[in-house]
């Protein structure tokens, strides 16, 4: 499992935020996500105070933005709470979920039914990374990478 602080890019992130539930990692054009062991993750209890958080500190809704979300810890999405996040204006350039097992792989399926940006699973942090670079570099939709 590869955690962002023990990758090279530890030192690329412009910003470390650490709240009750996740620790997220600010970049230029995207952020990566490490959501804590055992939690049950939900748009009111913690997404929405966190993406207006982000939203402030980036000056925008996210339509520039790539969300990875690197699974290290094992914990629970609901998945239909995408649907929070879009009725609320917020948007995505991209979001990317790197997966360390079979589970986490099939449930980040589930995870695209409720997904409006171009959508991307890996099996490890560097090509997530890599493909958040390209896809906030290259103006055009890049909808070719709208599939797992």
């Amino acid at each position: 499992m590869g955690y962002l602080k023990n990758s090279a890019f530890y030192h690329d992130a412009i910003s470390e935020r650490r709240y009750d539930c996740a620790t997220y990692y600010l970049f230029d054009t995207f952020i990566v996500a490490e959501i804590d062991e055992g939690i049950v993750y939900t748009w009111d209890d913690h997404a929405k105070p966190i993406v207006a958080e982000l939203s402030e500190l980036y000056d925008q809704k996210g339509e520039g933005l790539v969300l990875i979300s690197n699974r290290v810890h094992s914990y629970s999405v609901k998945p239909s709470d995408w649907i929070k996040f879009f009725k609320s204006d917020y948007k995505l350039k991209g979001y990317g979920i790197v997966s360390y097992s079979r589970k986490g792989i099939i449930a980040s399926l589930v995870e695209k039914l409720f997904m409006r940006s171009t959508f991307q699973s890996f099996e490890n942090l560097e090509d997530a990374i890599a493909w958040a670079k390209n896809l906030t570099r290259n103006p055009e939709d890049n909808s070719k990478n709208k599939s797992a």
